[in-house]
């Protein structure tokens, strides 16, 4: 892994220095002329070549021109860039490393991965800093990418200028830090300092395999951890370690003016509490955090299988159980990740931490022996499989790869680093097409022992529909009361504490990167797909009287976003934003401030609003 180091601490100083001043200025002289559209290519504001060269001298060449690695099947599908191109489309460390390309290849009717016309292959914060303004000098449309994991395509956009950040991937341990501002206001804790176009398995090697810790990340190990932690952060074992974004320490952020600020709890509170999970790309361009570490547990381990029901009514008495199942077994920190309810079948995907295999086992054994009792009625179709891993080799790629490899994918490409690794159960969203993607929050309460009937009921009609999953991760009751008070102290949507669970329903097709050869998307067949995933979705929100959703997994079209990703949080981001970022240059789709804007981000809208959602 490359682990270049940060910035000294001494090269920022200057930067820093007279920040709240120029702030002020800068906020009121933007607030009272902003910009009424950018500019792209075809306009006569566009950059000069001269202008573009100034800013490539700027960045020490690495200014890049964008062009799709598919590009080369336009002129020969047999040329052999191509060849390797689209051999590559399923495989996640290729596409990150593309600044054309996205984790993503579109939505249905709403947007298709499309590249920037310049990209800064950033390597510094100097050089962050001068993409910002040159974006704002010259009134572009600026987009960020670090990982490009974005469901909602804000990770790129045509006729922009791309911030990238993968280079940006240092990783340094700490025994004992504490943040600028705060000595003598905070105790020195363990912790971990990360580039922000590091992937969190690349965090995970540091701070797991490496020096025997925990950082609360991402499931996914191509995931980057910036916007992981601006998003919120759920991770496989949130029920035991809260999210991403709480553990955040500090961040540098450049803001819109292009100053370089540090903050946390002592500096610029306001700005850190914003982009604990205010949603990435729309306050500043995060380019390094520094995460809190925590005791590692002796085992990490999963539980997989299958149980088919044989009719209606045993597929509706098998969600009854497994209701009551979870509620009074495994409704605690041990237990994370998903159960799907699909046509007549329940799938089980679950990990657990801090017990073994045989106690893992053992806690499921009741459940089990109900339905081998139930032999009529049920079938396991593949049997329950439990395995256990040293908690320090879970994400250690020999290990898995020798021990485990039924479990992970290989980066096959020749030379590849030996920690590019997937887990085998998220191969399915590399790269894919979204036909329709719906999230919502279920409350606590729908457990309880008088309203787990009204919940098994609309998970059976939901799943006639299409297959849903409760992510059991992703909500916070059961947490640990102080683990639930730093979920508080963050910008995301507080239905988020008391949810015992993120119900998601969503699918998609094959990649459709523009300009690959061969068969375009069906959209008829993905409307149809995104119709049947709306009306699943219906029995849920009913149950939980839309409560909201979780910006990274969301639905494209969602109408009231504001409400839905930040609830009552939502006014005090907007004003965060209007204070570092008042003349709107940081737009991403549904991104705090973006009702100012078309959809495109390219025209400001008539009406000012940032107050919606109030």
């Amino acid at each position: 892994m490359n682990r270049r180091r940060f910035l000294k601490s001494a090269a920022a100083i200057p930067v820093l220095a007279g920040a709240c001043s120029e702030l002020t200025r800068t906020s009121a002289a933007a607030a009272s002329n902003p910009p009424a559209s950018r500019v792209r290519p075809t306009d006569p504001l566009w950059p000069s070549e001269a202008s573009w060269d100034v800013l490539r001298r700027e960045v020490q060449g690495r200014l890049i021109r964008v062009s799709s690695p598919l590009a080369a099947c336009q002129q020969s599908p047999l040329d052999a860039s191509c060849r390797e191109a689209l051999q590559q489309l399923k495989n996640p460390y290729y596409i990150g490393d593309q600044p054309a390309l996205t984790q993503t290849s579109g939505w249905v009717d709403a947007w298709m991965s499309a590249p920037s016309v310049y990209a800064v292959a950033a390597a510094s914060t100097e050089d962050v800093v001068a993409a910002v303004r040159f974006a704002k000098e010259h009134n572009l449309r600026l987009v960020v990418k670090g990982g490009g994991h974005s469901y909602l395509g804000t990770s790129n956009a045509p006729d922009s200028l791309l911030i990238w950040t993968r280079a940006m991937n240092s990783v340094a341990v700490h025994d004992a830090f504490v943040g600028r501002g705060c000595a003598g206001r905070q105790a020195p804790q363990p912790a971990v300092t990360v580039g922000s176009g590091a992937i969190w398995m690349q965090a995970y090697d540091a701070v797991t395999t490496r020096a025997g810790r925990y950082v609360q990340g991402g499931g996914c190990t191509t995931v980057g951890v910036a916007g992981l932690v601006q998003s919120g952060g759920f991770g496989s074992f949130s029920k035991r370690y809260g999210t991403a974004a709480a553990g955040l320490l500090e961040a540098e952020v450049v803001t819109a003016d292009g100053v370089v600020r540090t903050a946390n709890a002592c500096q610029n509170p306001d700005l850190f509490w914003g982009i604990k999970g205010g949603g990435g790309g729309s306050l500043g361009v995060v380019t390094r955090l520094t995460l809190r570490t925590r005791e590692l547990p002796e085992r990490f381990g999963g539980v997989f299988g299958t149980i088919k029901a044989g009719s209606d009514a045993a597929f509706r008495k098998l969600t009854a159980r497994i209701i009551a199942f979870y509620h009074d077994q495994l409704f605690n920190p041990r237990w994370g990740e998903q159960i799907i309810f699909r046509k007549n079948a329940v799938s089980i995907s679950m990990v657990f931490q801090g017990i073994d295999r045989s106690q893992a086992e053992a806690v499921w054994r009741p459940f089990v022996d109900w339905v081998w009792r139930a032999s009529g009625d049920f079938a396991f179709d593949p049997p329950f499989r439990f395995v256990d891993i040293p908690a320090r080799h879970f994400w250690d790629a020999p290990y898995l790869l020798k021990n485990h490899p039924e479990l992970v994918v290989a980066d096959g490409r020749p030379g590849a680093p030996e920690g590019n690794l997937i887990w085998r159960g998220d191969r399915g969203q590399v790269g894919w097409f979204v036909h329709g993607y719906r999230s919502a929050w279920l409350p606590a309460s729908l457990l309880h022992k008088d309203r787990q009937r009204s919940l098994a009921d609309a998970l059976f009609a939901s799943a006639r529909s299409w297959d849903v999953g409760l992510h059991f991760n992703k909500g916070l009751a059961g947490a640990s009361a102080d683990d639930l008070a730093a979920a508080k102290d963050t910008a995301m949507n507080p239905a988020a504490l008391d949810a015992f669970a993120l119900a998601i329903i969503a699918g998609g097709g094959p990649p459709a990167f523009p300009g690959a050869p061969g068969d375009k998307p069906d959209l008829e067949d993905a409307r149809r797909a995104a119709r049947k995933i709306n009306k699943s979705m219906e029995p849920l929100m009913r149950l939980s009287a839309a409560r909201g959703s979780y910006v990274s997994e969301s639905d494209f079209f969602e109408r009231s976003w504001q409400r839905s990703y930040w609830g009552s949080n939502y006014p005090r981001l907007a004003a965060v934003k209007r204070k570092y970022d008042p003349s709107g240059l940081f737009f991403v789709h549904h991104g705090v401030g973006s009702e100012e804007w078309s959809a495109d981000g390219f025209t400001r809208s008539a009406t000012r609003s940032a107050a919606v959602g109030s």
